[in-house]
């Protein structure tokens, strides 16, 4: 008989890398050409995109010594790190590498811990990776896509270690505390970890120190605000936004308020009839007949006080009219859910989610200090273009360039992942949750309560936007993949990993028949 011995490992760096890049051949490709796509995107729109929230995130950076009232400043902390560069260039860079990374973590924990082919890690990576309002998210100056890098990041620390260490806990913990100083949701995905822990039994060493080292930065953070606000808090808008929700459908007559007694609350009944009312962010934000939340005057908007009494407001609202409150949920739910892309709220927000064929001019709101949002911006990076338009310089924040930009707009109009795909695959990540029902749910249930509840958050406490989508599709992607990753044909169990199963996280260790 005559027997072949297995090839020698490479050796030298080089032989490594070509290993390495031919194991994972499929990936690289759809990592280059993903990548290709953000160059693309560099080329066309100089230096970055635009949202109404983006100004007050520069503003933080270029004043960095009050915290905003309205979000947290984690993104405005990393503008400010990259500040010393005065380019909003390198920051879609960095933004556009982080959407990189997400795909890495989703095909990395897929093949590592789940033993995908590398063909289904990197179809699991594929929405992340070519989406384009993923692309044009991170393009945007905007909290979304480092939001979404924290998130993930969480989940696939939490998966990847079959037994969770104190000293692991504790890195998740500061991952959650940079996720919830970013986006005030990152506080209840800390709750929904910790559950997740307690549930699959992890020993409380590890939870400790995960809410130990999330508190401590967390509480740090609200000390910074109470000095410069008053009350210990991380914002003052958190009720403001909840009394967003329930504009929609707030019916004072029905709510019972006192006129006399309790006319802080009158002041905020809105006279527009239900029917008439078009969304919500319109009697938050837009100073008009009909809309009461700016009747207390100008810079009363995002006070304690002010905030306070619209949650009491909202509050009145949701426990007076239920079965309303719950309508609107359930509209913009399942709004998230559908095969078209409909203009909503209005045109206007729609249009920043587009990659546009014109300028984009930056708007001189007023700002902190006796600044403006333009003057701020031109602060932060002094590169950005001028333009005599209407007799006044204005500053050009978007400066487009075809065909580049051309090419991308024709993109958009073909490669997005419908809302009716991530409802796909949300059923089939509830079902990876069903049939693992004797380990309540397994490893695939962290990543699609996940992304269910970052789906369920918004419609329950401000109102529907895309962008508040997008940081749900890789966790759904995941639950997905992990979900059909036990339905491989070729592969078995070994009965370490069925008892790994029982004890641990649900997961399994598949040992090829071949």
């Amino acid at each position: 008989m005559v027997t072949v011995a297995d090839p020698p490992p490479p050796t030298g760096a080089r032989a490594r890398l070509r290993a390495f890049l031919h194991r994972h051949r499929v990936f690289a490709v759809v990592l280059a050409a993903a990548f290709a796509l953000r160059v693309v995107t560099m080329l066309g729109y100089g230096p970055a995109l635009w949202f109404n929230d983006s100004y007050e995130y520069v503003s933080g950076a270029v004043n960095p010594d009050r915290p905003s009232a309205l979000r947290p400043n984690g993104y405005s902390f990393w503008l400010l790190l990259l500040r010393p560069f005065h380019s909003f260039s390198l920051v879609a860079f960095t933004q556009h590498l982080m959407g990189l990374a997400v795909g890495v973590l989703v095909y990395a924990l897929l093949r590592r811990r789940f033993a995908l082919p590398g063909w289904g890690a990197a179809l699991a990576a594929v929405p992340v990776l070519f989406d384009a309002y993923q692309i044009q998210l991170e393009h945007l100056i905007m909290s979304d896509t480092m939001f979404m890098l924290l998130v993930v990041g969480v989940i696939t620390l939490v998966l990847w270690h079959r037994r969770m260490t104190w000293p692991m806990g504790a890195v998740i913990g500061l991952l959650l505390a940079l996720t919830a100083l970013t986006r005030s949701i990152g506080l209840p995905i800390l709750a929904l970890v910790v559950v997740y822990l307690l549930v699959k039994r992890s020993g409380w060493k590890p939870v400790a120190a995960m809410v130990t080292a999330c508190a401590i930065p967390v509480a740090g953070y609200m000390a910074w605000f109470a000095s410069a606000h008053g009350n210990v808090a991380m914002t003052n808008s958190d009720g403001a936004i909840l009394y967003m929700r329930t504009a929609m459908f707030a019916d004072c007559s029905k709510m019972e308020i006192d006129k006399r007694r309790e006319l802080e609350l009158a002041l905020l009944c809105i006279s527009d009839p239900p029917d008439k009312r078009l969304f919500g962010q319109m009697y938050l934000w837009w100073a008009r007949n009909g809309q009461r939340f700016h009747a207390f005057g100008v810079g009363t908007t995002f006070t304690p006080e002010m905030n306070k009494t619209a949650g009491d407001f909202a509050k009145r609202a949701i426990l007076s009219q239920p079965g309303d409150y719950l309508g609107v949920v359930a509209r913009d739910f399942f709004r998230a859910f559908r095969w078209d892309r409909p203009r909503f709220p209005d045109a206007n927000t729609y249009r920043q989610y587009e990659f546009l064929p014109e300028n984009k001019v930056l708007p001189a709101w007023s700002s902190p200090k006796g600044s403006t949002t333009d003057r701020d911006a031109q602060i932060y990076d002094p590169g950005l273009p001028t333009a005599q338009i209407e007799g006044r310089l204005r500053v050009i924040g978007t400066d487009v360039h075809d065909p580049w930009a051309a090419f991308m707009q024709g993109y958009q109009r073909v490669v997005r992942l419908p809302g009716i795909v991530l409802g796909a695959l949300l059923l089939i990540g509830l079902g990876g949750v069903a049939v693992r029902w004797r380990t309540l749910g397994g490893p695939v249930l962290l990543p699609w309560l996940a992304a269910f509840g970052l789906i369920l958050a918004p419609a329950a406490t401000a109102e529907f936007d895309y962008r508040y989508l997008l940081p749900a599709v890789p966790l759904a992607c995941l639950a997905a993949a992990i979900t059909l990753a036990r339905r491989q044909p070729g592969l078995i169990q070994s009965p370490v990993s069925i008892r790994d199963d029982q004890s641990s996280y649900g997961m399994t260790s598949p040992v090829s028949t071949g």
